[in-house]
């Protein structure tokens, strides 16, 4: 499960960096739509989750083999 998390991690972090491009890119056309700033704001969000569950993993890993240990 966690390796799988990380490759969503890692592709999400290239639809970001492309949506990030694009809304650039748009940005030099004019104003753009609000929707077009969805294309970087969405996977920033799945981003957000899935870092922090990268980030929460080792200490939750460390608490259950706490407890092995301890029972």
């Amino acid at each position: 499960m966690s390796a799988l998390i990380r490759q969503i991690h890692r592709w999400l972090s290239i639809l970001f960096t492309a949506g990030v491009v694009g809304y650039m890119i748009v940005m030099t056309q004019g104003q753009p739509p609000y929707w077009v700033g969805l294309f970087a704001l969405v996977p920033l969000i799945l981003l957000l989750v899935s870092g922090l569950y990268m980030f929460v993993l080792p200490y939750v890993a460390k608490g259950r083999a706490r407890r092995r240990v301890e029972g």
